[in-house]
Protein backbone atom coordinates (compact mmCIF):
# COMPACT_ATOMS: atom_id res chain seq x y z
CA UNK A 1 0.00 0.00 0.00
CA UNK A 2 2.97 2.07 0.21
CA UNK A 3 2.41 3.50 -3.22
CA UNK A 4 -0.94 4.41 -2.88
CA UNK A 5 0.04 7.02 -0.22
CA UNK A 6 1.19 10.00 -2.51
CA UNK A 7 0.29 12.91 -0.02
CA UNK A 8 3.74 14.46 1.30
CA UNK A 9 1.23 14.68 4.56
CA UNK A 10 2.09 10.66 4.74
CA UNK A 11 5.55 11.11 5.32
CA UNK A 12 5.37 13.96 7.57
CA UNK A 13 3.85 11.92 9.95
CA UNK A 14 5.78 9.32 9.67
CA UNK A 15 8.91 11.18 10.04
CA UNK A 16 7.05 12.74 14.00
CA UNK A 17 5.82 9.24 14.52
CA UNK A 18 9.71 8.17 14.46
CA UNK A 19 11.20 11.05 16.11
CA UNK A 20 8.57 10.89 19.24
CA UNK A 21 8.47 7.54 19.23
CA UNK A 22 4.89 7.07 19.13
CA UNK A 23 3.04 4.76 16.62
CA UNK A 24 0.71 6.84 13.83
CA UNK A 25 -1.74 5.01 11.61
CA UNK A 26 -4.29 6.22 8.85
CA UNK A 27 -7.50 4.09 9.57
CA UNK A 28 -10.94 4.24 8.54
CA UNK A 29 -13.12 6.12 5.80
CA UNK A 30 -9.60 7.17 3.70
CA UNK A 31 -8.56 3.21 3.92
CA UNK A 32 -11.69 1.90 2.77
CA UNK A 33 -12.18 4.29 -0.24
CA UNK A 34 -8.34 4.02 -1.29
CA UNK A 35 -8.97 0.71 -1.85
CA UNK A 36 -12.07 0.99 -3.71
CA UNK A 37 -10.32 3.66 -5.79
CA UNK A 38 -12.96 6.65 -4.18
CA UNK A 39 -10.89 10.24 -3.98
CA UNK A 40 -10.72 11.51 -0.71
CA UNK A 41 -9.11 14.35 0.79
CA UNK A 42 -10.48 13.59 4.75
CA UNK A 43 -8.25 11.28 6.55
CA UNK A 44 -8.13 10.40 10.06
CA UNK A 45 -4.70 9.39 11.50
CA UNK A 46 -4.64 7.00 14.76
CA UNK A 47 -2.31 7.74 17.28
CA UNK A 48 -1.30 5.20 20.23
CA UNK A 49 -0.80 8.06 22.71
CA UNK A 50 -1.96 11.31 22.65
CA UNK A 51 -3.15 12.73 19.65
CA UNK A 52 -3.66 15.92 20.34
CA UNK A 53 0.16 16.57 21.52
CA UNK A 54 0.92 14.74 18.37
CA UNK A 55 -1.16 16.92 16.49
CA UNK A 56 1.01 20.02 17.35
CA UNK A 57 4.20 18.20 16.52
CA UNK A 58 2.98 17.56 12.75
CA UNK A 59 1.68 21.31 12.84
CA UNK A 60 5.37 22.12 14.05
CA UNK A 61 7.12 20.50 11.63
CA UNK A 62 4.74 21.90 8.46
CA UNK A 63 5.19 25.18 9.34
CA UNK A 64 3.86 28.22 7.76
CA UNK A 65 1.71 28.69 10.63
CA UNK A 66 -0.24 26.01 10.32
CA UNK A 67 -2.85 25.75 13.25
CA UNK A 68 -4.37 23.07 14.95
CA UNK A 69 -7.97 23.00 16.18
CA UNK A 70 -8.47 21.01 19.52
CA UNK A 71 -11.77 19.38 20.84
CA UNK A 72 -11.39 18.77 23.88
CA UNK A 73 -14.78 17.03 24.52
CA UNK A 74 -14.13 14.33 21.92
CA UNK A 75 -10.18 13.95 22.28
CA UNK A 76 -9.53 14.95 18.67
CA UNK A 77 -7.57 17.55 16.85
CA UNK A 78 -8.03 18.63 13.34
CA UNK A 79 -5.43 20.85 11.17
CA UNK A 80 -5.72 21.69 6.70
CA UNK A 81 -2.93 20.69 5.26
CA UNK A 82 -3.03 22.09 1.20
CA UNK A 83 -6.74 21.59 0.93
CA UNK A 84 -7.01 17.81 2.63
CA UNK A 85 -9.00 17.55 5.96
CA UNK A 86 -6.63 15.64 8.84
CA UNK A 87 -8.17 14.36 12.46
CA UNK A 88 -5.92 12.96 15.03
CA UNK A 89 -7.59 10.72 17.81
CA UNK A 90 -5.44 9.02 20.42
CA UNK A 91 -6.51 4.85 20.33
CA UNK A 92 -8.76 4.14 23.01
CA UNK A 93 -11.42 1.44 24.52
CA UNK A 94 -14.99 2.12 24.77
CA UNK A 95 -17.81 0.66 26.81
CA UNK A 96 -21.35 1.40 27.42
CA UNK A 97 -24.38 2.23 29.80
CA UNK A 98 -27.59 1.02 27.90
CA UNK A 99 -29.15 4.50 28.64
CA UNK A 100 -26.82 6.18 26.36
CA UNK A 101 -24.75 6.22 23.06
CA UNK A 102 -21.97 7.91 24.74
CA UNK A 103 -19.35 5.44 25.51
CA UNK A 104 -16.79 5.73 28.45
CA UNK A 105 -13.56 6.04 27.06
CA UNK A 106 -10.33 4.29 28.05
CA UNK A 107 -6.66 4.63 26.39
CA UNK A 108 -6.00 1.89 24.32
CA UNK A 109 -4.11 -0.52 21.82
CA UNK A 110 -4.25 -0.41 17.61
CA UNK A 111 -6.57 -3.21 18.35
CA UNK A 112 -8.73 -2.06 21.06
CA UNK A 113 -9.32 1.20 18.79
CA UNK A 114 -10.18 -1.54 15.68
CA UNK A 115 -12.80 -3.82 17.79
CA UNK A 116 -14.60 -0.41 18.41
CA UNK A 117 -14.87 0.62 15.32
CA UNK A 118 -18.65 0.03 13.47
CA UNK A 119 -18.03 -1.78 10.27
CA UNK A 120 -15.12 -4.05 9.26
CA UNK A 121 -14.62 -2.05 5.83
CA UNK A 122 -14.02 1.08 8.08
CA UNK A 123 -11.47 -1.22 10.40
CA UNK A 124 -8.78 -1.28 8.46
CA UNK A 125 -5.65 0.61 9.06
CA UNK A 126 -2.23 1.62 7.27
CA UNK A 127 0.98 1.82 9.02
CA UNK A 128 2.88 5.03 9.02
CA UNK A 129 5.68 3.30 10.87
CA UNK A 130 9.06 3.07 10.09
CA UNK A 131 9.48 -0.65 10.27
CA UNK A 132 6.41 -1.44 8.07
CA UNK A 133 5.28 1.73 6.52
CA UNK A 134 2.45 1.17 4.04
CA UNK A 135 1.23 -2.12 5.59
CA UNK A 136 -2.22 -2.74 5.94
CA UNK A 137 -3.69 -4.47 9.29
CA UNK A 138 -6.91 -5.88 8.45
CA UNK A 139 -8.42 -8.09 11.24
CA UNK A 140 -11.79 -8.25 10.42
CA UNK A 141 -10.99 -8.84 6.87
CA UNK A 142 -12.78 -5.69 5.69
CA UNK A 143 -10.89 -6.27 2.16
CA UNK A 144 -12.69 -9.55 1.42
CA UNK A 145 -15.93 -7.43 2.88
CA UNK A 146 -15.26 -4.65 0.37
CA UNK A 147 -15.16 -7.27 -2.71
CA UNK A 148 -18.22 -8.86 -1.52
CA UNK A 149 -19.56 -5.45 -1.20
CA UNK A 150 -21.02 -5.97 2.65
CA UNK A 151 -21.72 -3.96 5.34
CA UNK A 152 -20.40 -6.40 8.65
CA UNK A 153 -19.75 -5.54 12.08
CA UNK A 154 -15.98 -6.32 13.43
CA UNK A 155 -18.19 -8.30 16.61
CA UNK A 156 -21.13 -8.83 17.87
CA UNK A 157 -23.35 -7.11 15.84
CA UNK A 158 -26.31 -7.29 18.25
CA UNK A 159 -23.94 -5.34 20.92
CA UNK A 160 -22.33 -3.20 18.56
CA UNK A 161 -25.97 -1.76 17.85
CA UNK A 162 -27.03 -1.80 20.92
CA UNK A 163 -24.16 0.00 22.16
CA UNK A 164 -24.52 2.82 20.04
CA UNK A 165 -27.85 2.61 18.07
CA UNK A 166 -26.66 5.08 15.60
CA UNK A 167 -24.55 2.40 14.29
CA UNK A 168 -27.75 1.01 12.83
CA UNK A 169 -28.68 4.14 10.31
CA UNK A 170 -25.11 4.30 9.44
CA UNK A 171 -25.00 0.97 8.17
CA UNK A 172 -28.32 1.98 5.69
CA UNK A 173 -26.36 4.80 4.93
CA UNK A 174 -23.02 3.28 3.78
CA UNK A 175 -25.43 0.21 1.84
CA UNK A 176 -26.49 3.35 0.19
CA UNK A 177 -24.19 5.14 -0.71
CA UNK A 178 -21.68 2.44 -1.97
CA UNK A 179 -24.45 -0.02 -3.16
CA UNK A 180 -23.61 -2.50 -0.89
CA UNK A 181 -25.54 -5.51 1.04
CA UNK A 182 -25.94 -5.63 4.73
CA UNK A 183 -25.13 -8.32 5.75
CA UNK A 184 -27.73 -11.07 6.99
CA UNK A 185 -26.77 -11.89 10.59
CA UNK A 186 -26.39 -7.41 11.10
CA UNK A 187 -29.40 -6.72 9.90
CA UNK A 188 -31.17 -9.25 11.99
CA UNK A 189 -29.72 -7.25 14.83
CA UNK A 190 -30.81 -4.10 13.11
CA UNK A 191 -34.60 -5.59 13.56
CA UNK A 192 -34.27 -6.52 16.94
CA UNK A 193 -32.42 -3.11 17.86
CA UNK A 194 -34.35 -0.54 16.22
CA UNK A 195 -36.24 0.48 19.22
CA UNK A 196 -33.08 1.55 20.79
CA UNK A 197 -32.93 4.08 17.87
CA UNK A 198 -34.75 6.43 20.81
CA UNK A 199 -32.21 7.29 22.95
CA UNK A 200 -30.32 8.95 19.56
CA UNK A 201 -30.18 12.42 19.16
CA UNK A 202 -32.80 14.03 15.89
CA UNK A 203 -30.36 16.22 14.60
CA UNK A 204 -27.45 12.99 14.72
CA UNK A 205 -30.55 10.54 13.04
CA UNK A 206 -31.11 13.47 10.57
CA UNK A 207 -27.21 14.05 9.78
CA UNK A 208 -27.48 10.40 8.41
CA UNK A 209 -30.94 10.61 6.86
CA UNK A 210 -29.63 13.36 4.62
CA UNK A 211 -26.62 11.48 3.73
CA UNK A 212 -28.85 8.88 2.34
CA UNK A 213 -31.18 11.34 0.70
CA UNK A 214 -27.96 12.66 -1.58
CA UNK A 215 -26.85 9.62 -2.19
CA UNK A 216 -27.29 8.32 -5.96
CA UNK A 217 -30.24 6.18 -4.90
CA UNK A 218 -31.75 7.25 -2.12
CA UNK A 219 -34.92 4.37 -2.36
CA UNK A 220 -32.13 1.32 -1.61
CA UNK A 221 -31.97 3.30 1.83
CA UNK A 222 -35.46 4.02 2.62
CA UNK A 223 -36.03 0.47 1.65
CA UNK A 224 -33.87 -0.51 4.38
CA UNK A 225 -35.18 1.66 6.80
CA UNK A 226 -38.59 0.20 6.22
CA UNK A 227 -37.57 -3.21 6.04
CA UNK A 228 -35.72 -2.78 9.78
CA UNK A 229 -38.82 -1.01 11.10
CA UNK A 230 -36.44 2.36 11.46
CA UNK A 231 -38.78 4.42 9.91
CA UNK A 232 -41.85 3.85 11.78
CA UNK A 233 -39.75 5.36 14.53
CA UNK A 234 -38.00 8.14 13.13
CA UNK A 235 -40.19 9.41 10.30
CA UNK A 236 -43.57 7.89 10.93
CA UNK A 237 -45.68 9.69 8.17
CA UNK A 238 -43.51 8.31 5.27
CA UNK A 239 -44.04 4.99 6.90
CA UNK A 240 -47.69 5.45 6.57
CA UNK A 241 -47.35 5.87 3.10
CA UNK A 242 -46.84 2.17 2.36
CA UNK A 243 -49.60 -0.31 1.85
CA UNK A 244 -52.44 -0.92 -0.50
CA UNK A 245 -56.14 -0.82 -0.02
CA UNK A 246 -58.77 -2.31 -1.86
CA UNK A 247 -62.43 -2.05 -2.15
CA UNK A 248 -64.80 -3.91 -4.62
CA UNK A 249 -61.96 -4.36 -6.97
CA UNK A 250 -60.60 -1.31 -7.01
CA UNK A 251 -57.09 -0.48 -5.51
CA UNK A 252 -54.98 2.55 -5.31
CA UNK A 253 -51.09 2.32 -6.05
CA UNK A 254 -48.71 2.36 -2.89
CA UNK A 255 -47.81 5.45 -2.36
CA UNK A 256 -44.39 4.71 -0.22
CA UNK A 257 -42.85 2.82 -2.87
CA UNK A 258 -44.71 5.29 -6.00
CA UNK A 259 -42.53 8.21 -3.68
CA UNK A 260 -39.66 5.73 -4.01
CA UNK A 261 -39.27 6.06 -7.74
CA UNK A 262 -39.97 10.35 -7.59
CA UNK A 263 -37.18 10.51 -5.55
CA UNK A 264 -34.97 8.52 -7.40
CA UNK A 265 -36.26 10.16 -10.66
CA UNK A 266 -35.80 13.21 -9.59
CA UNK A 267 -31.94 12.45 -8.81
CA UNK A 268 -30.85 11.78 -12.33
CA UNK A 269 -31.66 15.63 -12.61
CA UNK A 270 -30.71 17.43 -9.13
CA UNK A 271 -28.58 17.00 -6.86
CA UNK A 272 -30.10 19.22 -4.73
CA UNK A 273 -31.08 17.89 -1.08
CA UNK A 274 -33.97 20.15 -0.88
CA UNK A 275 -35.53 19.14 -4.19
CA UNK A 276 -34.87 16.04 -3.01
CA UNK A 277 -36.95 16.54 0.16
CA UNK A 278 -39.72 17.77 -1.74
CA UNK A 279 -40.00 14.45 -3.86
CA UNK A 280 -40.24 12.40 -0.52
CA UNK A 281 -43.05 15.05 1.00
CA UNK A 282 -44.87 15.90 -2.23
CA UNK A 283 -47.71 12.91 -1.32
CA UNK A 284 -46.97 12.85 2.40
CA UNK A 285 -50.98 13.89 3.16
CA UNK A 286 -52.26 10.89 0.60
CA UNK A 287 -52.85 8.50 3.94
CA UNK A 288 -54.20 11.48 5.59
CA UNK A 289 -56.83 12.77 2.56
CA UNK A 290 -57.64 8.85 1.31
CA UNK A 291 -61.39 8.24 0.56
CA UNK A 292 -63.58 5.89 -1.24
CA UNK A 293 -65.99 6.93 -3.46
CA UNK A 294 -68.66 5.47 -4.94
CA UNK A 295 -68.58 5.03 -8.94
CA UNK A 296 -65.11 6.88 -8.94
CA UNK A 297 -62.56 4.55 -6.90
CA UNK A 298 -60.07 5.84 -4.57
CA UNK A 299 -59.00 9.78 -4.11
CA UNK A 300 -56.65 12.37 -2.33
CA UNK A 301 -58.69 15.44 -2.92
CA UNK A 302 -56.26 18.55 -1.08
CA UNK A 303 -53.54 16.08 -0.54
CA UNK A 304 -51.41 19.07 -1.73
CA UNK A 305 -52.61 21.28 0.53
CA UNK A 306 -52.66 19.38 3.27
CA UNK A 307 -49.24 18.11 2.89
CA UNK A 308 -47.71 22.12 2.62
CA UNK A 309 -49.32 22.52 5.88
CA UNK A 310 -47.87 19.43 7.56
CA UNK A 311 -44.49 20.87 6.19
CA UNK A 312 -43.29 23.03 9.13
CA UNK A 313 -43.91 20.15 11.58
CA UNK A 314 -42.28 17.81 9.63
CA UNK A 315 -39.28 20.06 9.58
CA UNK A 316 -40.18 21.29 13.03
CA UNK A 317 -39.98 17.38 13.92
CA UNK A 318 -36.93 16.27 11.78
CA UNK A 319 -34.82 18.84 13.30
CA UNK A 320 -34.84 20.11 10.01
CA UNK A 321 -34.08 23.98 9.61
CA UNK A 322 -37.04 26.42 9.38
CA UNK A 323 -35.57 28.58 6.81
CA UNK A 324 -36.19 29.55 3.42
CA UNK A 325 -35.50 25.60 2.43
CA UNK A 326 -38.15 24.65 4.17
CA UNK A 327 -40.45 27.36 2.55
CA UNK A 328 -39.09 26.24 -0.82
CA UNK A 329 -40.05 22.66 -0.18
CA UNK A 330 -43.43 23.87 1.33
CA UNK A 331 -43.76 26.14 -1.88
CA UNK A 332 -43.00 22.75 -4.26
CA UNK A 333 -45.70 19.77 -2.37
CA UNK A 334 -48.70 23.14 -2.85
CA UNK A 335 -48.17 23.15 -6.30
CA UNK A 336 -46.89 19.79 -7.35
CA UNK A 337 -50.39 19.02 -9.05
CA UNK A 338 -50.72 21.76 -10.84
CA UNK A 339 -48.18 21.17 -14.41
CA UNK A 340 -49.88 17.94 -14.37
CA UNK A 341 -53.11 19.34 -14.61
CA UNK A 342 -51.72 21.90 -17.39
CA UNK A 343 -50.28 19.44 -19.29
CA UNK A 344 -53.64 17.30 -19.03
CA UNK A 345 -55.43 20.13 -20.66
CA UNK A 346 -55.78 23.04 -23.15
CA UNK A 347 -52.67 25.61 -21.87
CA UNK A 348 -54.11 29.08 -21.15
CA UNK A 349 -52.39 31.95 -20.89
CA UNK A 350 -54.07 32.54 -17.65
CA UNK A 351 -53.19 29.09 -15.96
CA UNK A 352 -49.54 29.96 -17.13
CA UNK A 353 -49.91 33.44 -15.79
CA UNK A 354 -50.92 31.97 -12.45
CA UNK A 355 -48.73 29.35 -12.27
CA UNK A 356 -45.70 31.74 -12.75
CA UNK A 357 -47.20 34.10 -10.56
CA UNK A 358 -47.48 31.25 -7.67
CA UNK A 359 -44.02 29.75 -8.24
CA UNK A 360 -41.80 32.71 -9.17
CA UNK A 361 -38.29 31.71 -9.53
CA UNK A 362 -38.80 27.83 -8.50
CA UNK A 363 -40.76 27.36 -11.44
CA UNK A 364 -38.00 24.94 -12.90
CA UNK A 365 -37.82 23.35 -9.76
CA UNK A 366 -41.38 23.17 -9.78
CA UNK A 367 -40.90 21.75 -13.29
CA UNK A 368 -38.22 19.09 -12.37
CA UNK A 369 -40.75 17.71 -9.38
CA UNK A 370 -43.62 17.06 -11.65
CA UNK A 371 -41.38 15.53 -14.24
CA UNK A 372 -39.75 13.27 -11.72
CA UNK A 373 -43.48 12.64 -10.61
CA UNK A 374 -44.23 10.69 -13.69
CA UNK A 375 -43.95 7.28 -12.63
CA UNK A 376 -46.92 4.71 -14.81
CA UNK A 377 -45.45 2.07 -16.30
CA UNK A 378 -47.96 2.48 -19.27
CA UNK A 379 -45.50 3.54 -22.46
CA UNK A 380 -48.22 5.87 -23.96
CA UNK A 381 -49.02 7.81 -20.84
CA UNK A 382 -45.43 8.35 -20.18
CA UNK A 383 -44.92 9.75 -23.69
CA UNK A 384 -48.31 11.96 -23.67
CA UNK A 385 -47.07 13.62 -20.16
CA UNK A 386 -43.72 14.06 -21.59
CA UNK A 387 -44.75 16.00 -24.81
CA UNK A 388 -47.44 17.63 -23.21
CA UNK A 389 -44.54 18.72 -20.41
CA UNK A 390 -42.71 20.00 -23.50
CA UNK A 391 -45.72 22.56 -24.39
CA UNK A 392 -46.46 23.80 -21.00
CA UNK A 393 -42.92 25.00 -20.74
CA UNK A 394 -42.61 26.49 -23.85
CA UNK A 395 -46.06 28.36 -23.13
CA UNK A 396 -43.76 28.98 -19.82
CA UNK A 397 -41.35 31.15 -21.51
CA UNK A 398 -43.58 32.75 -23.92
CA UNK A 399 -45.66 33.94 -21.21
CA UNK A 400 -42.84 34.71 -19.14
CA UNK A 401 -41.30 36.57 -21.91
CA UNK A 402 -44.32 38.19 -22.81
CA UNK A 403 -45.71 39.45 -19.53
CA UNK A 404 -42.55 39.02 -17.08
CA UNK A 405 -44.50 37.35 -14.56
CA UNK A 406 -41.62 35.54 -12.50
CA UNK A 407 -41.73 37.11 -8.80
CA UNK A 408 -44.07 39.64 -10.21
CA UNK A 409 -46.04 41.81 -7.94
CA UNK A 410 -49.13 43.95 -9.47
CA UNK A 411 -48.19 47.35 -10.63
CA UNK A 412 -50.25 48.90 -8.24
CA UNK A 413 -50.57 48.37 -4.70
CA UNK A 414 -52.15 48.69 -1.68
CA UNK A 415 -50.88 52.01 -0.31
CA UNK A 416 -52.09 53.28 -4.17
CA UNK A 417 -55.59 52.56 -2.97
CA UNK A 418 -55.83 54.39 0.07
CA UNK A 419 -53.44 57.71 -1.25
CA UNK A 420 -55.96 57.68 -4.54
CA UNK A 421 -59.21 57.01 -2.22
CA UNK A 422 -57.85 58.49 0.57
CA UNK A 423 -58.92 55.19 2.77
CA UNK A 424 -57.51 53.58 5.73
CA UNK A 425 -56.31 49.88 5.62
CA UNK A 426 -59.26 47.70 5.54
CA UNK A 427 -61.67 45.44 2.82
CA UNK A 428 -62.52 47.61 0.43
CA UNK A 429 -58.51 48.05 -0.72
CA UNK A 430 -58.27 44.09 -0.17
CA UNK A 431 -61.09 43.75 -2.70
CA UNK A 432 -59.75 46.22 -5.34
CA UNK A 433 -55.89 44.94 -4.70
CA UNK A 434 -56.92 41.44 -5.71
CA UNK A 435 -59.58 42.45 -8.31
CA UNK A 436 -56.30 43.99 -10.20
CA UNK A 437 -54.34 41.52 -9.53
CA UNK A 438 -56.85 38.52 -10.95
CA UNK A 439 -57.35 40.94 -13.56
CA UNK A 440 -54.28 40.95 -15.10
CA UNK A 441 -53.57 36.98 -14.23
CA UNK A 442 -56.82 36.68 -16.39
CA UNK A 443 -55.25 38.94 -19.30
CA UNK A 444 -58.28 41.09 -18.95
CA UNK A 445 -56.00 44.05 -18.63
CA UNK A 446 -51.97 44.29 -19.48
CA UNK A 447 -49.55 44.11 -16.80
CA UNK A 448 -49.19 47.84 -16.91
CA UNK A 449 -49.38 50.70 -14.20
CA UNK A 450 -51.59 53.43 -16.36
CA UNK A 451 -54.11 50.65 -17.65
CA UNK A 452 -54.08 49.17 -13.79
CA UNK A 453 -54.66 52.64 -12.00
CA UNK A 454 -57.40 53.16 -14.67
CA UNK A 455 -59.07 49.01 -13.63
CA UNK A 456 -58.25 50.31 -10.17
CA UNK A 457 -60.85 53.66 -10.49
CA UNK A 458 -63.28 52.00 -12.08
CA UNK A 459 -63.87 49.27 -9.34
CA UNK A 460 -63.17 52.15 -6.97
CA UNK A 461 -66.54 53.63 -8.65
CA UNK A 462 -68.24 50.10 -8.54
CA UNK A 463 -67.60 49.90 -4.96
CA UNK A 464 -69.47 53.33 -4.41
CA UNK A 465 -65.98 55.16 -3.55
CA UNK A 466 -65.18 58.54 -4.40
CA UNK A 467 -62.00 59.70 -5.60
CA UNK A 468 -59.81 62.07 -3.69
CA UNK A 469 -59.11 65.07 -6.01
Amino acid sequence: MKHLLHNPIFKIISEVAKESKTPAYVIGGYVRDLLLNRASKDVDFLIIGNGIDFAELVAKKIGRGTRVNVFKNFGTSQLVFQDWDIEFVGARKESYRSDSRKPIVEDGTLQDDQNRRDFTINAMAISLNALDFGHLIDPFDGQGDLKLKKIRTPLNPDITYSDDPLRMMRAIRFATQLNFKIDEESFEAIRKNAHRIEIVSKERITDELNKIIVANKPSIGFELLFDSGLLKLIFPLMAQLHGVDTIKGKSHKDNFYHTLQVLDNICETTDDLWLRWAAILHDIAKPATKRFEEGIGWTFHGHEDKGARMVPKIFRELRLPQNEKMKLVQKLVQLHLRPIVLAQSTVTDSAVRRLLFEAGEDIESLMLLCNADITTKNEYKVKKYKNNFELVKQKLIEVEEKDQLRNWQPPVDGNDIMVHFGLEAGREVGIIKNAIREAILEGEIPNDRVLALEFMFAKGEELGLKRKK
